[in-house]
Order: C-alpha cells, then structure tokens, then sequence
C-alpha cells in the first residue's frame, strides 16, 4: 500500500463549522497515508465534534488551548509547530480565516500557523454568501499572499439549505493538497522526541485502590412529575471513572441524573437525589481509597413533596430547605476515622469540586472549610467549560497552596491529570503511615 506520508507529522487544525465532522475521516485518511496527526481545535470546533473522537483516532491528545503545556512543560502548540511537516486547517470558517488574515492569535490553530514556517494547507467551510462576500475572499486572497494553499470549497447542498459554493471539499481531495505541498521535502523533524508526545502508554499505577466517584445531578422531586435540578450531565464524573478504570482502579459509580453512558466497568449505584446521594457516598466511604465528589448536588429542595400532580394555577410558591452538605459530612467522618486511628492513611483522599459563575474567589476557602485534599473549581459560564460540554478550563485548589489554574483541556485530560494528583495524595498519606511509630511496641523491643 502507497504510504506518501510515511514519516511525516501533520498538524490537524479544525474550526466552528458543521463540516468539522468531515476532520474525522480527513484524520483516518492521512493516518492510512503514513502521517502522524496532531489535532489542534478551536473553542467551538468542539460544539460539532468531541476531542474524544479525534483522540481515539490519532492516539494524542488533542491541543484545545495556546497556554496548554505538554507534560515537559513544554508549550504544546509550539513544539507542534516546529515539528509538523504541514499544518492543514480543515474545515476553516469565514471567522478564522479573517483572524488567519489578520495575525489574531487568539485560538490554538491560528497561533500554530503563525509559529510555523511548514506549509499550510486551508480548506475553507461556510455558508454560500459568506465565502463570496468580498471580506472573505479578500482574506482568501491573502492567505494565499502568504504561501497558504487554499483547497476551494465545492458546490453543493449546505447546512442552510442552499445549494451553492462553500461545501468543505472531500477529504480525498484535502489529502491530495497536503501530499502534493510535502512531495520532494524531506521529513522535517524524525525524532520523535520532538516533537508532540504520543497517547501515554496504558498504565496500571492505580491497580489495588478502590476509587467513588459521583457523578450527575440531582432531582429534588416537588411533585410525582416535576423536581429541581441543574444542567448537570455527568461527563466530568463519567470521565474521572473511566479514567481511573482504564489506570486500573476498582471504581464506584455513585449516579445521579446523567445524560452520558454509565462508566463501563463500574459498579453503578443510582442516587437521583441529594438524600440517596448521601445514603450512598456514607456506604461507600469505608471502603474508599479516594472520594471524588464530581456530583452537582442540588443546594435546595421543597421542604414537602406534593403526592399528586399540582394543578396548573395563577402561580406557584415554594418553601425550599438546603440539601445535606455531603462532602463536608465525609470529610468529618473520614478525618475522624483517622484520627481515632492515630494514622493518616486511614482516610480517603478527599476531592471536591466548586462549579462557580464568574469568579473562583471563593474555592480556597471551601476547600480549607471542608478539610478536602484537592478541590477542582470551574466558571460554568465561561465557553467551553460548562455542563455538558467536552472540555472543562478547571483550578486546582490545594489547601495551604497558591491555586493552580490548568489550561482548558479535554475532560479526558483533566481526569487523567486529576488521578495524577489523587494518586500523589494517596503515595503520600501511606508514607506518613509507613513513618509512625507503632503505638503498641514496647520501647525497649521485648514482646509483651
């Protein structure tokens, strides 16, 4: 089978269209022809397709943010750009194309291209009127007054309807003007050491510890039909436990209301409200080496529950009283556990998360106040970092240290960086174990 890539790493910039499904197969195609592909996404390319997917395709992780750093510290966009043989953008919108133009490097592709000197290959996606509008064919223009490629849209059916100019152009074709701008160039950078690392090796680290993890939302019924909750989905917890699963851990799948597949390989316990959640994490929590409370648990509910049906009416009032605080509950009885015990590694590691809007200013405190090993904090109103959404920009708050903001980061990423920490925690707990003395022995060594 022909290879023409053979060798070669190629940059995968996709952007906010409805094409970006297309990258999928464009990936596979330049994956069959040899190459090594680093993706790289803008902030709405993940609203059309999850990193997950391109992930699970390229084996590395997919590069979301300009401040993101490889595990090295290196800056990941960086090495990618002084290592890939090419960069194609596919689809690129009417929206990056004008910032390409323009030098904004204000999403991880567009900083790519400007750090690199590879050729670039563009295959623009959008809207008929959009591509022939004269602003964006003069940044068209001026892409290709920079060296660029450009692989012109096609004719034919598009997402609004229409049937006009401005169809992503096949992946067959994209893959020909990226064969086509390398042939004759030798392999840029061979060692493989410099250039983005690969899919970490599947790892056991975690292989004896028995890990709860909530997950979801809670529903606090105000009669047999309706209830209060969030936009809670569960992808976050869901991550952590496959996550941990695929490290080797035994997991506990403590579920609230979710809208993502249950954690393959878990043990499923069902806590649709605040009061069974409780009941549930106070079961487990004997047995627990870690408790990640990734759980949006519902602060209020109705004070009664209807028996029936409430009628339609002018209006409706409720009496609210605020659900247990379930994390500061565990956390007194693990710590308590320990203490009675003389031993540190009695105790889970405690993580607990703060889903905020606007500000964190209030995560250290929480984190001091329920005496948690990590707590990981959002603003659920910044883009990308909301329920539901693929990626999540979090704050690790560890108590007595300054807070430590990571960069916005598939969930995948985040779990696995998380466990990271969650198991450094435990090494530790164990250590200062391993170092007490035994209070039983008697000081000159006889026995009793």
């Amino acid at each position: 089978m022909e290879r023409p890539l053979a060798g070669r790493l190629i940059v995968l910039g996709i952007t906010g269209s409805i094409a970006a499904y297309k990258a999928a197969e464009l990936a596979r195609l330049l994956i069959a022809a040899g190459a090594e592909v680093q993706v790289a996404m803008s902030r709405t390319a993940t609203a059309f397709i999850g990193p997950l997917t391109l992930e699970t395709l390229t084996r590395r992780t997919v590069m979301l943010d300009p401040l993101e750093l490889l595990p090295d510290r290196r800056i990941g966009h960086i090495v990618a750009a002084d290592s890939a043989d090419a960069v194609v953008v596919a689809p690129a919108t009417a929206r990056w194309l004008g910032a390409m133009a323009n030098g904004l490097a204000d999403d991880v592709v567009t900083a790519t291209c400007l750090a690199t000197t590879a050729p670039v290959i563009v295959a623009p996606a959008m809207d008929g009127e959009m591509y022939l509008h004269p602003a964006t064919q003069g940044n068209v223009e001026r892409l290709r007054g920079f060296g660029y490629a450009i692989v012109e849209p096609e004719t034919g059916p598009l997402a609004s309807g229409q049937v006009a100019r401005g169809r992503l152009a096949e992946p067959a074709a994209i893959l020909g003007a990226v064969v086509g701008a390398l042939a004759g160039r030798p392999v840029r950078e061979p060692d493989p050491e410099r250039r983005p690392p690969a899919a970490r090796e599947v790892r056991d680290d975690l292989a004896g510890l028995h890990l709860v993890v909530t997950a979801g939302g809670t529903a606090e019924p105000i009669d047999p039909v309706r209830f209060i909750g969030n936009r809670s989905t569960g992808r976050m917890g869901v991550a952590i436990a496959e996550a941990a699963l695929a490290r080797g851990a035994r997991v506990t799948a403590i579920l609230g209301m979710t809208s993502v597949p249950d954690p393959d390989g878990a043990t499923i316990v069902r806590a649709p409200t605040a009061a069974a959640m409780r009941m549930a994490v106070i079961a487990a929590l004997p047995e627990a080496d870690a408790l990640v409370m990734a759980a949006a648990v519902a602060d209020f509910r109705p004070r009664a529950v209807a028996d029936g049906k409430l009628a339609r009416g002018a209006g409706l009032v409720l009496e609210l009283e605020p659900t247990e605080d379930i994390l500061a509950e565990a956390s007194g009885l693990a710590h308590g556990r320990a203490e009675r015990a003389a031993d540190p590694s009695a105790r889970p590691v405690l993580v607990g998360f703060a889903a905020e809007t606007g500000s964190l200013a209030r995560a250290p405190e929480k984190a001091a106040r329920k005496r948690v090993d990590l707590l990981v904090a959002n603003d659920v109103a910044e883009p990308g970092s909301g329920f539901g959404t693929e990626t999540n920009r979090v704050t690790l708050v560890t108590p007595g240290r300054e807070p430590e903001p990571w960069p916005l980061l598939a969930k995948r990423e985040v779990a696995d960086r998380l466990l990271d920490r969650i198991a450094a925690v435990r090494a530790a707990l164990d250590a200062q174990s391993a170092e007490r003395p035994a209070a039983d022995a008697p000081a000159d060594g006889s026995e009793r």
